[in-house]
């Protein structure tokens, strides 16, 4: 079984949409870790939504907060520290889809990050990445960080915008493969969701 942790370039990306595409393709399980803001609509609802298979199963947040900011500053805001030790990877024998919080470098405490979390819990990285200026330097940052701490990376995954000249320099220059390219939506739905999931499904068709 293999366990992913979708991480992004930054906020606002496309995380929690390719998190839905990931876990309906492997029909895994899905885990949110830490949750910070949006308890009324969490990215577990909305992923629990958008998927159609009824093998996956959705775990609880370790973390949920009520400010949407860093993770450490919201915990800060409601007096509590989030302790890297409570974050467990929940027991399951299926594939398991993680979704982080923001890019690889936000704070959960003052001494550890997105990243260390990600080292922590012996994933493999799926980096959603997003065309807009100034993205090809977050994404090859983001890469090098991973590289620099040994963490495995399946490949990138482009949101939104086609900008082929950008996203040719991103896999030349990393040498990381291209996963998929999820484009504008009207609405992701299920249908939608769905499709993007058959799409991705050959290239995971051996963990299936």
């Amino acid at each position: 079984m293999k366990n992913y942790f979708v991480t992004g370039i930054g906020t606002g990306v496309g995380k929690t949409v390719v998190s839905a595409i990931f876990t309906e393709s492997l029909e895994a399980d899905y885990w949110k870790p830490i949750q910070a803001g949006g308890l009324e609509h969490t990215d577990t609802d909305i992923v629990k939504n958008l998927i159609s298979n009824t093998k996956s199963k959705f775990h609880p947040e370790t973390y949920r907060l009520k400010h949407p900011a860093s993770p450490h500053y919201s915990a800060f805001l409601e007096n509590i520290k989030i302790q890297e030790s409570n974050i467990i990877k929940p027991k399951t024998n299926n594939n398991l889809i993680i979704e982080g919080a923001g890019g690889l470098m936000v704070p959960l405490n003052n001494n550890f990050m997105i990243v260390d979390l990600i080292k922590q819990l012996n994933a493999e990285v799926v980096l959603v990445s997003g065309n807009y200026l100034g993205s090809i330097n977050h994404t090859l940052l983001s890469v090098e960080a991973l590289k620099n701490r040994s963490v495995p990376i399946k490949g990138i995954v482009f949101c939104g915008e086609i900008n082929e000249a950008s996203e040719d320099f991103i896999l030349k220059y990393t040498g990381l493969p291209f996963i998929l390219r999820v484009g504008y939506e009207n609405l992701f739905s299920k249908t939608v969701i769905r499709k993007y999931a058959d799409i991705l499904y050959p290239f995971l068709k051996d963990l299936r």
